[in-house]
Parts: C-alpha cells; sequence; structure tokens
C-alpha cells in the first residue's frame, strides 16, 4: 500500500523527530521501517513475509560492502592523531609571530590557523575546541571585542568541512553519486575565496574601528635572538643573509657566527622558504607542460580508476509513483529505487562504465573534453609572470630579514611545514590522479602517526626514517625501478619504518602515546559509526520514500513552476540555507539532497557545482542559531562571562559572507568548474 501523502508525512516526522531531539541515524532507520512495512503490506500475509525486511537488510548490506566508505574513517583518525598529538600549540605561536605587525594580528591568526587545522583535521567540534582553549583567552586578555573573537574561531573551524579532504564532501558524492576527486578539486579555489573573504571581514573591521582589537604591546610578540646572530647584522635593514653567505666560505666570520653547524643550519632555513617555491612552480610547469599536455594513448586511458563511489544508480534515474503492490508477481516486477543514495551495484550497472559515479584520475577517459592534453590559453604570461612577482618577493623577503625574522622563520618551519606539505600531499596525490581518495587517506593517517610520534621522539624517527629510506631506495633499484619510483620508494619506506618501529617501541614506556593513540582510536570508531548508520538510515528512508511516490510528488510540484535554472538553482540553496537553521549538515545531506539531486538534468544544472554551492552553503548550518554546534562547541571552553548570545552575534556577520561567496558562485561558475574541468575533462 504506497500513496505519496505518506511519503510527505515521512518527511514531516523526520524533521519533527530530529528537532525534538531524537537520534537521526535511527530515526530514518525506523520511519523506514515502518512505513516501510506499510508499503509492502498485503492483506492475509504474515507479519514476518513483510518485504520490508529484506529491504533493511539490502540496504544495510550496501553500505557495509561500499569500499569508498573506507576513505571516511582514515580522513577522520588523521585528525584526531593530529589533534591529540598538540601539534597546534606551536603553530599558533609561530604564525602570530609572522603576522604580529598585521591589523587584528591575533584575530587572523586565528582565522588562518583554524582554516589550515580544519583542513588537516576536518572536524568542526575538534578545531573549534581547540582554538577556543589556545586563542580565546589570548584575544579576550589583549582587548579584542568578544564578537570579533568568538565570530572567528567558530567561522574558522567551520572551513575543515569545506576544503578537502573533506567528509562532508564525501557524504554529497555518497549521495549524489558523483566522484569524490572532482568534487574535492571543485571546492578547492571557493574554499580559499571564502577563507579570503572572512580575511577580508576580519581587517577591514579592525581598520574601520581599532578598538575592537587593540595593537599588542610589543613584550608580546618579541622574540629572542642569539648574541652571534646581532653581530650579524648589516646596514639600516639590520639584514643578516649576507653575512650568513659570507659565512660559509670565511672560517673567520664562521667562528664568530657561532661554528659552521649554526651557520649551515641558518642557511638551510633559508632555503626552505626557496626550495617550497621553486618545487611549487616546478610541479605546476611539469603538470602543465609536460604531462597534461602528452597526447592521450589508449594505454592511459585504460589506467581509468573502477568506481570509487559504488553506489548505485545515477542520479538522472527518478522512480515513478509505485502502485499498491497487489500479488507475488506484482511484488517480483517492482524495484523500490533510492534516490540518490547509495545501493548496490546492478550487474547491468557494472558492465557499463558510465553508470553511476567514478573516482576519475589524472588520465582522460574516451570522450571526455576540455582542457586535457592543452596548454591553458595564456599559461606561459600568467607563470612567468608569477614567477618573477615571487621571485621578487623572495629577494625583498631575504633582503630585509634580520635575526629576529630569521628565528620566526626557523619556527615556522618546524611548527607548519610539516603539517603543510602532508596536507599538500594527500591533496595533490588524490588531485593528480595518483591514488584514489581512500589511499590517499592512508597515505594521510600514516603521516599523521608519523609526525605525532615525531613530536615526541624526534631522534629515534630521524633514524628509523633514514633507514626506511635507505632499504626503499634498494629495493627499487634491485627491482629496476625508475627515478620517480625511487623516490616514493624512499618516502614510503622512511615514513613507515620511522612510525611503526619507534611507535611500538615507545608505546610501552610512554603513557602519553598510548593515551592518545586510544583517544584518537576511540574517536574514530565513534565518529566512523555515526555515519556509516546514518548511510544504513538515510538508504532505508530513500529507498521507502520513493517507493510511496514522495518523490515523484515533489518532482512534479517543482515542474508545475516552470523556474528557470537559476531561479531553480535560488530556491534549492535557498531552502538549504534556512534548513540550517533547525538542522545540521548530515541530515540536510541524507535527507534534502536526494530530493533536489534527480531535478538537476532537467534543469541542466551539473551537480558537481550544485554539491559545491551546497557544501558552501552548509557552513551556515554551523553557524546559525539555534541549531549552531560551534557556538556550544565554544561556549564549553569560553570563559564564563561569554554569553551564547555574544557568540551569535559574533557569528552573524559570517552568515552573510557566505551568501556573498555563493552569489559569486552563482555569477561565476569557473571558479567553481575550472579546476575539474582541467584535471578531468568535461
Amino acid at each position: 500500500m504506497s500513496d505519496p501523502s505518506l511519503g510527505l508525512v515521512m518527511l514531516g516526522l523526520i524533521v519533527v523527530a530530529i528537532m525534538m531531539g531524537f537520534p537521526t541515524a535511527f530515526t530514518l532507520m525506523g520511519l523506514g521501517m515502518v512505513f516501510g512495512y506499510i508499503a509492502f503490506w498485503i492483506p492475509g500475509q504474515h507479519w514476518y513475509d513483510n518485504r520490508a525486511f529484506d529491504l533493511i537488510v539490502q540496504r544495510a548490506y550496501g553500505v557495509m560492502t561500499n569500499d569508498a566508505l573506507l576513505s571516511i574513517p582514515l580522513f577522520v583518525f588523521m585528525g584526531y592523531i593530529m589533534e591529540r598529538a598538540a601539534l597546534v600549540d606551536k603553530m599558533f605561536h609561530s604564525v602570530q609571530l609572522a603576522f604580529r605587525r598585521v591589523p587584528a594580528s591575533l584575530a587572523v591568526t586565528t582565522m588562518l590557523v583554524s582554516a589550515f587545522w580544519g583542513i588537516a583535521s576536518g572536524i568542526v567540534g575538534a578545531v573549534v575546541v581547540l582554538m577556543g582553549v589556545i586563542a580565546m583567552g589570548p584575544m579576550l586578555k589583549a582587548g579584542y571585542d568578544v564578537r570579533l573573537a568568538a565570530g572567528t574561531i567558530t567561522a574558522g573551524g567551520t572551513l575543515g568541512i569545506l576544503i578537502p579532504p573533506s567528509v562532508m564532501l564525501i557524504v554529497y558524492a555518497a549521495v549524489a553519486g558523483q566522484s569524490i576527486v572532482k568534487l574535492y578539486a571543485a571546492a578547492m579555489i571557493p574554499g580559499f575565496f571564502l577563507t579570503g573573504l572572512y580575511l577580508i571581514y576580519i581587517l577591514g573591521w579592525a581598520i574601520i574601528n581599532p578598538k575592537i582589537a587593540p595593537k599588542l604591546p610589543p613584550d608580546q610578540y618579541r622574540v629572542t635572538v642569539p648574541d652571534y646572530q646581532r653581530g650579524l647584522e648589516r646596514g639600516p635593514s639590520r639584514t643578516v643573509v649576507p653575512a650568513l653567505v659570507a659565512a660559509a666560505f670565511r672560517p673567520v666570520l664562521a667562528r664568530a657566527a657561532g661554528g659552521y653547524r649554526a651557520v649551515a643550519q641558518n642557511l638551510l632555513a633559508l632555503s626552505v622558504p626557496l626550495v617550497l617555491t621553486v618545487g611549487t612552480f616546478a610541479g605546476a610547469w611539469w603538470y602543465v607542460v609536460i604531462y597534461n599536455a602528452q597526447p592521450v594513448t589508449e594505454a592511459a586511458t585504460a589506467k581509468l580508476t573502477a568506481a570509487a563511489v559504488p553506489f548505485g544508480p545515477a542520479p538522472a534515474a527518478v522512480p515513478k509513483t509505485a502502485a499498491p503492490p497487489a500479488g507475488e508477481s506484482s511484488r517480483a516486477e517492482e524495484k523500490p529505487q533510492e534516490v540518490g543514495v547509495a545501493g548496490e551495484v546492478q550487474e547491468t550497472e557494472a558492465a557499463n562504465p558510465q553508470s553511476g559515479a567514478q573516482e576519475v584520475t589524472s588520465f582522460r577517459p574516451e570522450g571526455a573534453s576540455g582542457s586535457i592534453g592543452q596548454v591553458p590559453a595564456h599559461f606561459y604570461q600568467w607563470f612567468w609572470g608569477s614567477a618573477a612577482f615571487c621571485g621578487l618577493l623572495l629577494l625583498w623577503y631575504f633582503w630585509r630579514m634580520n635575526g629576529e625574522q630569521l628565528e620566526i622563520l626557523k619556527e615556522l618551519i618546524v611548527s607548519v611545514v610539516p603539517l603543510g606539505v602532508l596536507t599538500v600531499v594527500v591533496l595533490v596525490v588524490i588531485l593528480f590522479g595518483i591514488c584514489t581518495a581512500t589511499e590517499s587517506a592512508a597515505i594521510g593517517a600514516l603521516g599523521a602517526l608519523y609526525l605525532a610520534v615525531m613530536a615526541r621522539f624526534p631522534k629515534a624517527v630521524w633514524w628509523w626514517s633514514l633507514l626506511g629510506v635507505v632499504v626503499g631506495v634498494a629495493l627499487g633499484w634491485y627491482e629496476g625501478e625508475d627515478v620517480a619510483s625511487l623516490f616514493v620508494a624512499a618516502s614510503i619506506g622512511g615514513t613507515l619504518t620511522g612510525t611503526v618501529i619507534p611507535g611500538l617501541w615507545y608505546l610501552r614506556t610512554s603513557p602519553e602515546l598510548r593515551e592518545n593513540l586510544k583517544q584518537a582510536t576511540f574517536l574514530t570508531a565513534k565518529t566512523t559509526a555515526m555515519v556509516c548508520w546514518l548511510f544504513v538510515g538515510s538508504a532505508l528512508f530513500s529507498a521507502v520514500f520513493a517507493l510511496h511516490g514522495g518523490q515523484s510528488l515533489i518532482e512534479r510540484w517543482v515542474l508545475s513552476m516552470n523556474l528557470s535554472p537559476v531561479g531553480f538553482q535560488f530556491t534549492a540553496q535557498l531552502i538549504i540555507f534556512l534548513l540550517g537553521w533547525p538542522l545540521e549538515w548530515t541530515e540536510i545531506i541524507v535527507i534534502f539532497c536526494p530530493i533536489f539531486i534527480p531535478l538537476l538534468t532537467h534543469f541542466q544544472i551539473d551537480p558537481i557545482l550544485f554539491g559545491t554551492m551546497v557544501a558552501v552553503n552548509l557552513q551556515a548550518a554551523f553557524l546559525s542559531p539555534p541549531v549552531a554546534m560551534s557556538a556550544f562547541y565554544l561556549k564549553g571552553v569560553a570563559p564564563k562571562h561569554v554569553t551564547l548570545n555574544q557568540i551569535f552575534a559574533g557569528m552573524m556577520p559570517y552568515m552573510v559572507i557566505v551568501c556573498i561567496c555563493l552569489a559569486f558562485m552563482y555569477i561565476w561558475p569557473g571558479m567553481t568548474l575550472w579546476l575539474p574541468e582541467f584535471l578531468y575533462g568535461k
């Protein structure tokens, strides 16, 4: 017995139940089971012969056998390990010193570190709580406005669910049947653009009204400089670089500069920004001009990775209203179709590589179009212009570097560069098609463990890493690998041995290491279980909702409004924005996004663009009262005199900024679609 009105009742009941505080996953499963039993009920049959029980098992098994979901626990474990290793304290201090003369320097530092740490961990609650403990006190002590301090922490902490690697995008990819890597590429530019808008707002407010962010007294950002570095400073700008370079060739200067060891350490620190800049431009040149511009061959096409999000039928398949099952034959013909959410892959779909979502790599699939195999227009002008600008910037930076700035640079190298390199590696291997999202998540988890062990036992980690590099290169050399493969073997060998052997050895003698690993593992299991049960519940709910004809009813209602594509986009995003006030992002993605996704084909809207806009829009779900989880996270660690109303007032301007970012994405779709089209074609 199916009826579209029952589908609408399901939708209304789930919203009411969630707002009353019932667990989302089990509420979805409960409603799906009850209304599914009603849909499959036949008068006279025994209660346990109802096919709803078969549907429950089918949906649960489909989620359990989905390999793509492995990336969620690995990314979550990566975040919790780095959060428990307490790496952010040093980062905050060093970044604060680097921006000490910028207006609202503490707020700017908080936003940058929150965004960076959010990208690395992707866990909003952990980032907001951690930054609340580290940054809230110093900002209030310095006389910062409570609204500025609270808004900066809460808004910065949410960026981790937008900028890859993001669990939110993985969930949307599963729901919409889209490629995870394409969504990651699409979210990169909008994510950093939104971060830039946040920083412009902070700086603008501080410049217009300096009272909200008083300048710090000099004693709070003074850096201790060794005496020998003071002796190396020359000229009006007190630069130390020429003297350090000269000390490398003149023994008298080397002895005055603390010996050759100190000179080598300082020169090595000076080379880091140069190496990072040259490496970035060299990598961009290699990918665009050498690798990407090669003709696409059949061998390269054959390397296209199989579907990484095998979540069932393509979202374009819209189920029609199901007729009431009248008997066994009619039941055998009926297939309750799930709207946008994962189900098992049908055999016919598995035979067709175009059905379902695919995790694409940088190798071009047949029929793909776009800029793959072509150097973008004006690339050389932009490349050499940017290279010249960065070169002049580095020259000016080194020319004016005094002893204090050199010490700050060394602190930045120790606290920021390792985590930054890990994050970049995780993103690059995904975006360039070297690894799937799951494999990249495994790399990130191993790298996070490596940094956590190194933070406690650096000497042992360095020696075992060196041994692992030697073994990796030797094995690669024995197998006759090329230079690139030898580099990969050395990296994997050094990271693996530098993590596993010292980690296991000191695990029995270090209570802190044991406790951090235990807590990270427990929290990862808890978060992963929540996400997986949410998928099971949403799969069952969506299948029953489609079986009753609720999706078809909503589709006919939307089409009857004769909306234009822009009108549909505006209406859908407005509904999602309003739903962000009472609901969290998980409920919105797994319950309401499947309602809009089947309609995208009719309005000729790219699902990648729509999903990225949803991800930006859902920033409001963490910043909008009354269910603004970021506010409650911060309230739990803020001083007692900081009220929820003050936190809410500080978050409101950032909601407006989210709307401004969405407007830019409407007006300029290329900001979202250019990078995935360049990397993977149309």
